[in-house]
């Protein structure tokens, strides 16, 4: 069945199941490859995008319930100034290790900063707290993120 999905900002028609996970139709129908697979059950935060801005675990989330909604990947998020400068942060800080978890936590650390644009360590850490790196770079991503967000860097007993 033919679904339309406004992907960074363009209309794309998926032709599968409307219960076909997003993620999948994402990387198989669109051959969108920035969106990873990591546990299939909406846990580890691999395969977050933003849904009408709202980072969402696209691995769970049909199709149907993304028809016509607004929806960004890792390959349009650096078009939202946002999004730019958590990429831009990214680079300067060496976040990545492999790299796996990497889109998703950009497409949250973005959604974070879009909803809150100055957040407290608190707030970088809850909202980050359903993203897993099992390379352990989480103090390169919350510099990153106050980087991002104009904030000082932490001190080294934060």
């Amino acid at each position: 069945m033919p679904t339309v999905l406004i992907i960074n900002g363009k209309a794309r028609t998926v032709d599968a199941d409307p219960d076909k996970p997003l993620l999948w139709a994402l990387r198989e129908d669109l051959d969108m490859q920035g969106t990873k697979f990591g546990c299939g059950m909406g846990l580890c935060g691999a395969c977050t995008v933003h849904i009408n801005g709202v980072a969402t675990r696209s691995c769970i989330t049909p199709i149907r319930q993304a028809a016509g909604k607004p929806i960004t990947t890792l390959e349009g998020v650096g078009a939202n100034p946002i999004g730019k400068k958590v990429q831009d942060a990214w680079i300067a800080h060496d976040v990545p290790q492999c790299g796996y978890c990497q889109g998703g936590q950009i497409m949250s650390a973005t959604a974070l900063l879009m909803k809150i644009p100055k957040p407290t360590t608190a707030q970088i850490d809850q909202a980050m707290s359903g993203n897993i790196c099992r390379c352990a770079t989480y103090l390169r991503i919350r510099a990153a993120i106050r980087e991002a967000a104009g904030l000082p860097a932490e001190s080294a007993s934060a």
